[in-house]
């Protein structure tokens, strides 16, 4: 068993359910949050290894929580974010990507795929590194 820690970030309960539930059946450490400030402060308490992040979250939206991510990071490693979300316009995808994240997933989807963006982003964790990292 591994000990990498991923963040959930949803607010449809059944979705936060099934992705809790395969994700730990694939080993991980699960930490759920059912909005964005929720997110938020267990990105700061938790210092997940990888974030998968819905963007429509009452609260704090996705997009305004990934750019407080990337512009005052609460950690000095690299937090890879998967966006999966059901809106999959490109402009939305664009926004996602601008604002840095990682991985873009469109809902509905496979737990396979989000399993994958997830091995994905770990493999990809000891070659990069934070801004902070860098700086230091």
């Amino acid at each position: 068993m591994n000990n990498f820690k991923i963040l959930i970030a949803d607010d449809e309960k059944d979705i936060l359910e099934v992705m809790e539930k395969k994700i730990s059946q694939a080993a991980y450490t699960v930490v759920t949050a059912k909005d964005g400030e929720e997110a938020w402060m267990k990105i700061v308490k938790e210092s997940p290894d990888v974030i998968v992040l819905d963007l429509t979250m009452p609260r704090l939206d996705g997009l305004d929580l990934l750019k407080r991510l990337r512009q005052n990071p609460p950690s000095t490693k690299w937090q890879p974010v998967i966006i999966v979300s059901a809106r999959g316009e490109l402009e939305d995808m664009k926004r996602g990507f601008d604002l840095e994240a990682d991985h873009y997933i469109t809902k509905p989807c496979s737990m396979e795929a989000v399993l994958n963006g997830i091995k994905l982003m770990l493999n990809l964790i000891p070659q990069r590194k934070s801004k902070l990292e860098m700086e230091g």
